[in-house]
């Protein structure tokens, strides 16, 4: 579900319908060539499980406490990486840009999607009767969702 709403903040709040993904293979047996530049790229994975993805390996994994998804060519090109994390996991100047407007909001949920060289973070956020997704990119804030509890 955040994959699909992850993808779906690239289209500057059009959300697009995504064909089904299949995922199969826990434990793919990748070639060493891939895991070596894996494991160059991400120091420290832990618990690394792999899946074919149409025609694609994912990778999920942790590191630097946070839990990661990273699909990647079959020649071990990295296509995109989403890190999932806690306000703890924010750099400080995204923080800042959130907090600046939503002050009174309990951050719940972090993630960052890198993907073509571009760094999207999404953040979860709520206080008593609201529920608010923000997207950052490039010191820029977009509001795309927003929910009222009930």
């Amino acid at each position: 579900m955040s994959i699909l709403f992850a993808s779906s903040s690239f289209a500057q709040s059009n959300y697009i319908a995504l064909s089904p993904i299949a995922i199969s293979g826990v434990n793919l047996k990748v070639s060493e060539k891939i895991q070596t530049g894996f494991y160059k790229s991400f120091t420290g994975a832990e618990n690394v499980k792999w899946y074919e993805q149409d025609k694609k390996i994912l990778a999920t994994f942790s590191m630097n406490e946070m839990n990661h998804r990273t699909l990647l060519s079959k020649k071990g090109v990295v296509i995109y990486h989403i890190s999932y994390g806690s306000e703890k996991n924010l750099p400080a100047e995204v923080r800042k840009i959130v907090k600046s407007t939503y002050f009174d909001y309990n951050i719940t949920l972090t993630f960052k999607v890198e993907e073509d060289n571009r760094t999207i973070w999404m953040v979860n956020m709520e206080d008593d009767k609201t529920l608010i997704t923000v997207r950052v990119e490039n010191e820029e804030m977009e509001e795309v969702r927003k929910l009222q509890k009930s």
